[in-house]
């Protein structure tokens, strides 16, 4: 009690440590920083209880409450979505299922990973699993070409526009 006090700006009016032993039900010690942030004097105030019942609602009140709400009528399902984790479960099974049982011998699978893809690739260019685009080779001489055009066309308009280059 005597640090509790101590920690206090003391009030002339009262001894803070003798009415913190004496604070009864709904009364409190309280004190409030002013406008330079420095703490005001310690006061003695009565606290307001709070109106709330203590204890549950009854079915009624509950069903009053439920039956008024702005949800009520969106939320009265219950609802068991797959999660995420639950669809990366299956495809990790489905590929493990397709490792564990590669294909009859009749059939052919169509793979695009051979060296004419990975030169398709080069050539013309990828998409990235997020959808982000890499320029092949083609691309690429094609842009380089179209800004050099574009820069030399440029240069041309701007020198005959003024007088061209002194030295």
């Amino acid at each position: 009690m005597k640090a509790a006090a101590q920690t206090m700006r003391a009030n002339p009016a009262f001894d803070t440590e003798k009415a913190i032993q004496e604070l009864g039900t709904g009364e409190a010690l309280i004190s409030f920083l002013d406008a330079k942030g420095s703490p005001s004097v310690v006061e003695h105030a009565m606290v307001i209880a709070p109106c709330s019942r203590m204890g549950p609602v009854t079915e009624d009140e509950r069903n009053g409450l439920i039956n008024h709400s702005p949800v009520y009528g969106k939320y009265e399902d219950e609802v068991d979505r797959e999660s995420a984790y639950e669809m990366l479960q299956k495809g990790f099974q489905a590929s493990t299922e397709q490792q564990n049982n590669p294909p009859a011998k009749g059939k052919e699978v169509a793979v695009d990973d051979g060296i004419l893809g990975g030169l398709k690739d080069i050539l013309f260019g990828t998409t990235g699993p997020r959808g982000g685009k890499k320029d092949g080779v083609v691309q690429t001489m094609a842009k380089s070409a179209a800004r050099q055009v574009t820069n030399q066309i440029v240069r041309g308009m701007l020198g005959s526009l003024l007088g061209g280059r002194r030295r």
